[in-house]
């Protein structure tokens, strides 16, 4: 399994917020490339990004910061937030990222996501935020109609690849993440699926591994030391 460690951008600094609330900042990190380097050193090969400035109001703000996380670390990085026309695609994979990962504009706009998975294939992702068992929008300020495994099965048959499935009730709250959601998830659908919010011990890591997830994403229990990062890479790679 893949262990994405994960960087939270707001304003060009490496932020975490609680359960997705905008008013609940914490600020880890002026500067995010010196974060991404240090997950180099634990021996990630790989970073999750996401900007939070992007996914409220569309904007691309931290593009600049996005460039440099990749281009001086080297890591194969996904970005989300704010994704919604192939302009802002074209952006972010000019940047040399390994894919993209649209949110709102999947659940809204389902031309552009059928366009943007036809012309970039696997370099397009989909990030399935869940709130209460519906699926999120706007930088989870907003819940759709759409059900979570209703809205999986549209993206399967889109011929969607990667699936980042969150449940915002567990994301940033060190709580433990949401197995059972996983679970189903893996067994319904054939896509990549990584999970996302709330891996906050080891265990969490072996169970996910051992249940064939293709990859983990790694937030605040990194930033809190609540997980090390290369014990994690290393609980990933080994099965029961």
């Amino acid at each position: 399994m893949k262990i994405f460690p994960a960087i939270d951008l707001i304003d060009g600094c490496a932020v975490r917020l609680f359960k997705g609330d905008y008013s609940k900042k914490t600020v880890y990190s002026s500067s995010p490339v010196d974060v991404a380097k240090s997950f180099v050193d634990a021996g990630a090969e790989y970073i999750h990004i996401v900007d939070l400035d992007g996914a409220k109001d569309g904007s691309n703000a931290n593009l600049e910061v996005v460039g440099r996380i990749v281009s001086e670390s080297g890591l194969k990085a996904e970005i989300g937030g704010g994704i919604r026309s192939m302009e802002s695609i074209e952006k972010y994979l000019n940047l040399g990222v390994m894919r993209v990962i649209l949110g709102t504009a999947a659940v809204t706009d389902e031309d552009f996501l059928k366009a943007a998975v036809s012309k970039y294939g696997e370099r397009v992702a989909v990030g399935v935020d869940i709130k209460d068992g519906f699926v999120a929008i706007k930088g989870w300020t907003e819940t759709s109609k759409l059900g979570c495994f209703e809205f999986c099965e549209k993206l399967q048959n889109t011929g969607v690849k990667t699936v980042i499935c969150t449940d915002i009730s567990k994301d940033g709250v060190m709580a433990g993440t949401n197995i059972e959601l996983y679970r189903q998830l893996s067994e319904k659908f054939t896509m990549d699926i990584v999970a996302s919010g709330g891996v906050s011990d080891i265990e969490s890591v072996k169970t996910l591994a051992n249940m064939n997830m293709y990859g983990a994403i790694l937030g605040k229990a990194l930033y809190t030391g609540a997980i090390d990062l290369s014990e994690a890479i290393k609980a990933a790679e080994v099965k029961a």
